[in-house]
């Protein structure tokens, strides 16, 4: 019988089950109950490198339904919503007289044994989770982190601390960040999203009313200067009557903010302020206006934690990045490439307009897979308008995730708002040979998109070092 046991005591566990377990979230999990030295075993759909880093950590997982598979001594299942109603696994885990739980319950649960910072916003949750991880751990406070990306610096997408305090990502899909109770919540953005889910976009804002007003009586919420307009009368009445304290940050404005910012050698610098003490000085190797920004609410948590930081300085600077967030893959004289996961408009304008600023004469070359059925038919309008930004661009079909088929909706209607010559649609083969028969005429190379996009990274990659005998890739 399924059961949601919010009293499951976490730690007295011995196997837990994961169904979908080569997801970004719900890995991390797995990883957190591994570390824990309880067995973990799983389904996905598919073998990836993540799911073949989980085998070695001694996760046993396999790949076809199976239901005789799942062990006998499971005494928790975890499941994504992405895994369907009519997966034939689901027959067994029905039966099990175990706790059955979404991932999102799973995080909220192990949440309330630490001091939380949650993260929030429709852009930007894994870059600024990251950061803030990355950057209290080098303030001095070893925190725990679930995170949404590979963060190069530990090589996963979770990582274990000593610190009472733990980071996550607060996810608006799904209204998953519903089971979050924060003592600090950070918020980054609220363009209209995952419509599918809310309806509309005053939906998707009273959601995330809700959730900020779920932070701990005296805790703190951070709000991004762009969006600190949003936050109206009524909401901000309420988060102060629970003695909720409001700080903004942003670049060139906000309490915390970043103030004289430049781009020197491909890193973003900026002092960081606390109103009108500066606080340090930084130079940050993930660019565009976006990231400092995202830097300066990790920042801003980790002066609000308390953190050294004087030591903080050379963890903004060390700080390497994430898989697939602006992510260079080859960097020479004459050719860039960088793969990013941007999939909504707002997040191709940030990364497009970050690749401007960095290579403002070179010919801009982008290859974009759309996302979802629901969210190019909710935007169509804005990712033609950015699209038709670049100089050369190439359109694959739309990955579905867990969406069927909507009339109409495809790379062929989009192509045809898009006002630019020089633009195509291409099937995965195709792209990498396009790649390589016009590798010459390359200067700047985007790869977008939040899809299966990433299995080209790779072939690309490979066409572009046998393409060139001069000193190949360096990361920035």
């Amino acid at each position: 019988m399924l059961s949601n046991d919010k009293h499951i005591n976490i730690k007295g566990l011995e196997h837990v089950y994961f169904l979908g377990i080569g997801g970004i979230g719900m890995s991390a999990l797995a990883r957190y109950f591994n570390l824990l030295g309880i067995k973990v075993s799983g389904y996905d759909r598919t073998e990836t490198p993540l799911t073949r880093n989980l085998s070695s950590e001694g996760m046993v997982i396999h790949f076809d339904e199976n239901p005789s598979l799942i062990p006998a001594d499971t005494q928790l299942v975890v499941y994504t919503p992405a895994i369907p109603e009519s997966h034939s696994e689901w027959s067994v885990i029905r039966k099990l007289e175990v706790p059955v739980m979404k991932r999102a319950e799973v995080l909220g649960l192990i949440s309330r044994n630490f001091r939380t910072i949650a993260v929030a916003g429709t852009h930007g949750k894994t870059s600024t989770s990251s950061m803030t991880s990355y950057f209290l751990r080098s303030g001095g406070e070893p925190v725990s982190g679930f995170l949404g990306g590979i963060v190069k610096d530990y090589d996963s997408n979770f990582v274990f601390g000593s610190s009472d305090w733990v980071v996550v990502e607060a996810d608006e899909f799904d209204r998953s960040f519903m089971h979050l109770t924060p003592e600090i919540a950070v918020l980054l953005s609220l363009d209209a999203d995952h419509l599918d889910i809310y309806g509309d976009h005053q939906e998707m804002l009273k959601t995330f009313r809700d959730f900020t007003l779920q932070i701990k009586n005296g805790g703190t919420l951070l709000v991004c200067q762009d969006i600190v307009a949003m936050i109206d009368k009524d909401w901000k009445s309420e988060l102060l009557q629970k003695g909720i304290n409001i700080f903004s940050f942003g670049v060139d404005e906000g309490w915390f903010s970043a103030q004289n910012v430049k781009v020197i050698n491909h890193r973003f610098e900026f002092d960081f302020y606390e109103g009108d003490e500066d606080i340090m000085h930084a130079g940050l190797s993930m660019p565009g206006k976006h990231n400092t920004s995202n830097a300066i609410a990790a920042l801003s948590v980790a002066k609000l934690v308390g953190a050294d930081m004087e030591a903080l300085v050379a963890g903004v600077d060390s700080f390497q990045g994430i898989d697939r967030r602006f992510d260079f893959q080859y960097t020479s004289d004459k050719l860039v490439y960088v793969d990013d996961y941007a999939h909504h408009p707002s997040e191709l304008k940030a990364a497009i307009g970050a690749a401007r600023v960095l290579y403002p004469s070179r010919k801009l070359t982008v290859i974009f897979q759309p996302h979802l059925y629901s969210r190019t038919r909710d935007f169509i309008e804005e990712f033609a308008q950015v699209l038709s930004t670049v100089d050369e661009l190439i359109l694959m079909d739309i990955y579905p995730a867990r969406e069927l088929p909507l009339e109409g909706v495809n790379s062929q209607w989009l192509l045809s708002k898009v006002t630019l010559e020089n633009s195509y649609i291409l099937n995965e083969a195709e792209v990498i040979s396009w790649v390589e028969v016009n590798l010459d005429s390359l200067e700047v190379l985007m790869t977008l998109g939040a899809g299966n996009i990433d299995r080209i990274v790779k072939p690309i990659k490979e066409i572009i070092l046998e393409g060139y005998s001069e000193p190949k890739a360096t990361s920035v």
